[in-house]
């Protein structure tokens, strides 16, 4: 259980804003964990979710769920958090274990539990650059738990509008070592200009043999989807409000500037890996995933 300290500092960081999405996210993992045909496990998400006090009628298993996965936030949207969780589990894997990186940063980490969650090489070392509050949110839960960490883990407070990458070398990341990024659910929440910024500074970072992967959304005018279920949904059942906080304007073509830049890229739809999976969101009308990606990218080695 949290305690009233947890719950009336750090607590605060994630329960407003783009930080409360964190928790939308910790909730889908949980529900997702506990399926009979779960995708993926996170046996920590539920606790997230616990120790805050703004999330305390939310549910962490489908059956509290009344309409199940009839419901579009809590079946269809958080099912598709479960399969993003599941696809962009088996890119880091494949980073480290395959591909031989042995450092991982997650950019904009939220509640992300992956250090403690995933079976990592020896040797590896796992970088969370998020908001201080976020990831002293974080710390407290899971030593509240006496969770573990399965990979050197290093939190770095850094402001990725800012000058994150000094934060990160700083904090003992190694530019010139293959390594693996990974911005799950952070790009559209950023300006363009600070997109293309993110993006720049991790070609910048990275060794040949290294890796990336990141969520775009591809629509012209995400308010045509303004009364989607998924969007309509999410605001009214748990006060999101996606639209107000995604970034409106054109988004500019960061799988486009990676490969002009030597990379190799993948761009791949979600829908994609529901069928390859075979469970998880299809298209439908009216549908807020319509212009959702999912980009791969890959450092040749010389």
């Amino acid at each position: 259980m949290a305690s009233t300290a947890l719950r009336h500092s750090a607590g605060g960081d994630v329960e407003g804003g783009v930080g409360r999405t964190a928790l939308l996210v910790a909730a889908s993992r949980a529900i997702e964990t506990h399926r009979r045909d779960s995708l993926a496990q996170d046996v920590f998400a539920e606790h997230f979710v616990r120790a805050a006090p703004a999330c305390a009628d939310w549910p962490l298993r489908i059956g509290e769920v009344p309409d199940g996965d009839a419901d579009p936030l809590w079946g269809r949207f958080a099912r598709y958090f479960g399969l993003r969780t599941r696809v962009l589990d088996d890119f880091l894997l494949s980073s480290v274990h395959a591909g031989g990186a042995r450092q991982v940063v997650l950019l904009g980490a939220g509640l992300d539990s992956r250090a403690y969650r995933l079976d990592w090489p020896e040797g590896c070392t796992v970088y969370e650059l998020d908001r201080e509050g976020v990831l002293a949110f974080k710390h407290e839960v899971l030593a509240g738990l006496a969770a573990t960490p399965r990979a050197a883990r290093v939190p770095v407070p850094a402001d990725l509008r800012g000058d994150w990458a000094g934060a990160l070398t700083a904090a003992g990341f190694d530019p010139a070592a293959p390594s693996a990024f990974l911005a799950e659910g952070l790009l559209f929440y950023l300006p363009g200009a600070a997109e293309t910024a993110l993006i720049e500074t991790v070609d910048h970072l990275t060794a040949p043999g290294s890796a990336l992967a990141f969520e775009v959304k591809l629509e012209p005018d995400l308010l045509e989807y303004r009364t989607s279920p998924l969007y309509v949904a999410t605001h009214r059942q748990i006060g999101i409000d996606l639209l107000g906080l995604f970034a409106r304007e054109q988004r500019p073509d960061s799988a486009g500037a990676l490969a002009a830049r030597g990379w190799h890229t993948s761009v791949r739809t979600p829908f994609e890996f529901t069928r390859e999976h075979g469970r998880g969101p299809l298209p439908e009308s009216n549908d807020a995933l319509e212009g959702n990606r999912w980009v791969f990218a890959t450092r040749p080695r010389a």
